[in-house]
């Protein structure tokens, strides 16, 4: 047994002896012919890029429209080729090559951005404006609207190409293009608006897209956003008023063009206001359009530049109207500041949009709505300041008053011009707050801005009464004057009570209404004196002194009756009440003759005398006032 084991022990180490030299040439031939095949594989790839160029070049040619992925893939070949090149064998003509392509292919990148953003970038119609405006208020906020500014595959191969330039063609000039595109898309869509309603808008209000009605709930019709031509009439009749009592002219005639002229104004002042509301939207979804194109440390820059053509044309059109307001100003048409106030109240309304919109943009692009706002404010306030100067200081002209005394056009332009500033209260409480020293800007309050207007209200109607009572004195007739004054004073009381005006007078002025009663009431009194002169000639103490050749009660009764009946008293609550005062006081006190001379002999002629009977007297009195009795 023994002798068998070490025999089998040996012939073990043998056969061991033997085969591990040939396992270890095996492992050796196994790791040449690895080293063979990585060989391969490398000389494979080596000879990989030699062969990019060639087929690359046909597609590179070609241009990337229609097969942008493929496109991307040939540009990602060629590129690991250049950096192959660079790496191992710089002084290869093939680098020259490889890289001439990948230039070429990006040249074709930018061209296809180009293309495609051209091709693509369409002006947004004004009826879809107008529903983005509207949108807000009359939309629920699941049904938010947003614009599709381009095709979802066009959007997605634009991504594709801009991240590409990006990443790969270290390359910012596609930036450019694509502010430079939407830029003049922007104003031509804001531009198209304004056009849209130079062409549709009337006074009935805006037409929208029917479309939109489908989505909207309890709103069945749009309800327009509103529109300044409430201050039409107030305008027209300020014209007219700044011609006829400022320049010397009667102005009637010449002021018939007016209206058309003022229809269009009226358009262009709607029309400025919808701009700026769709500069806001549009603006938006321009920013939101841009991130997901441009890249995050680039896009306040490029919005910047994208929005800046159409915020400039909108601030020039506002300096503009400023420009104009001024001008006109000058000439003494108030009727220009009613422009500045719907367009003011709007920009102010839209700050704080407008504010977040141009966040991260540069300071002198935020600046510039507000410099156009405290330009609208201090013209405007200029305007109310030198309004209320023109008031006081307006000449008397004595063919510019009214024969009969009825309400003098500068008491109703005047009363017109200060109900206009109801509907812009705080606007124009904060015009003249703008110019108050005493505070600065950011500390106004409404009160404050309140208690402005009212005092300025005051003012004007201060500075009314002081020149009717100077114009007063044109009449020769002091009962005339006193149905002037009447007329005037009463116009401006049921005026100012018809209207919130009386609220905001007596925020300063607590007694304003009861001293207009008491002016009225003193103006009537004035009037009844001029029948004194009538009823003397039969008063007691004048009885029984009769001269011949002086006029008596009847002259002086039928004269009176005769002049006074030209005269108006529009207001026939007034009218009524001082008929009746007076029909009272004169006939008891003809009554009271009657009953004393009726059946006296106190002359050989009694009809000389006694002409009327009592109710007849009361006839004629009723008939004062009016031209048509």
């Amino acid at each position: 047994m023994v002798s068998i084991l070490s025999s089998f022990e040996s012939r073990l180490m043998k056969l061991e002896n033997s085969i591990i030299p040939v396992h270890k040439q095996t492992e050796n031939l196994q790791r040449l012919q690895e080293n063979v095949e990585k060989t391969l594989s490398c000389l494979d790839h080596v000879i990989s890029y030699y062969h990019v160029a060639k087929d690359t070049e046909k597609i590179i040619k070609e241009g990337p429209t229609g097969r942008l992925e493929e496109y991307l893939n040939c540009m990602d070949k060629i590129q690991k080729a250049v950096e192959y090149f660079q790496d191992n064998n710089p002084d290869s003509p093939e680098l020259n090559r490889v890289k001439s392509l990948f230039e070429r292919g990006k040249e074709s990148l930018e061209s296809e951005f180009r293309s495609l953003m051209t091709r693509h970038t369409k002006p947004v119609p004004p009826i879809l404006i107008l529903d983005l405006i509207s949108g807000d208020e009359e939309m629920d906020t699941q049904e938010e609207m947003s614009l599709e500014h381009l095709p979802e595959s066009v959007l997605h191969d634009i991504i594709r190409i801009s991240g590409w330039l990006v990443e790969n063609g270290r390359n910012q000039d596609f930036m450019t293009v694509y502010f430079q595109i939407r830029s003049v898309q922007l104003d031509r869509s804001i531009k198209g608006l304004k056009d849209h309603f130079r062409k549709n808008s009337s006074s009935s209000g805006v037409p929208y897209s029917p479309a939109i009605q489908n989505k909207r709930k309890d709103t069945p019709t749009k309800k327009p956003i509103k529109r300044p031509g409430t201050i039409r009439k107030a305008q027209n009749l300020l014209k007219q008023y700044s011609q006829h009592g400022l320049d010397g002219k009667k102005g009637a005639s010449n002021l018939i063009p007016m209206e058309g002229r003022d229809d269009v104004f009226d358009i262009e002042i709607d029309a400025y206001i919808h701009c700026v509301s769709a500069f806001v939207k549009l603006a938006q979804s321009e920013y939101q359009l841009l991130t997901e194109i441009v890249p995050e440390h680039h896009q306040k820059k490029t919005f910047d530049s994208l929005i800046q053509e159409s915020l400039d044309n909108l601030i020039m059109e506002g300096d503009n109207i400023v420009s104009a307001a001024r001008k006109a100003i000058i000439r003494h048409d108030y009727s220009a500041v009613l422009t500045i106030f719907p367009i003011l109240k709007h920009l102010k309304q839209m700050k704080p949009e407008f504010d977040q919109v141009l966040q991260g943009t540069a300071a002198g692009t935020k600046n510039k709505l507000p410099g156009l706002i405290t330009s609208m404010e201090t013209t405007g306030a200029k305007a109310l300041e030198e309004f209320a100067d023109n008031i006081k200081n307006d000449p008397d002209k004595e063919y510019n008053m009214p024969k009969d005394g009825t309400v003098h056009e500068l008491t109703s332009n005047a009363i017109l011009f200060l109900q206009q500033l109801l509907d812009f209260q705080e606007t124009a409480g904060a015009m003249l707050a703008s110019q108050e020293t005493s505070s600065s800007a950011s500390s106004y309050s409404s009160e404050f801005s309140r208690r402005l207007l009212s005092t300025y209200i005051c003012k004007v109607l201060g500075n009314l009464q002081l020149n009717l009572l100077s114009k007063s004195k044109v009449y020769e007739d002091p009962a005339l004057s006193a149905i002037f004054l009447h007329n005037n004073y009463n116009y401006i009381l049921k005026s100012l009570e018809k209207s919130e005006l009386i609220q905001l007078v007596a925020v300063t002025q607590k007694t304003a209404e009861r001293s207009y009663r008491e002016l009225i009431e003193q103006q009537i009194q004035t009037y009844q004196r001029s029948w004194l002169k009538v009823t003397d000639y039969i008063s007691e103490r004048n009885l029984p002194v009769f001269q011949p050749g002086v006029k008596g009660f009847n002259d002086g009764l039928e004269e009176l009756c005769k002049i006074q009946k030209a005269w108006a008293i529009p207001d026939m609550e007034q009218r009524d009440k001082i008929r009746r005062a007076q029909k009272t006081i004169v006939k008891e006190t003809y009554g009271a003759f009657l009953n004393r001379f009726g059946n006296v002999p106190f002359t050989k002629n009694p009809e000389k005398y006694i002409k009327y009977q009592v109710d007849q007297v009361g006839e004629m009195i009723e008939k004062l006032f009016d031209t048509s009795a």
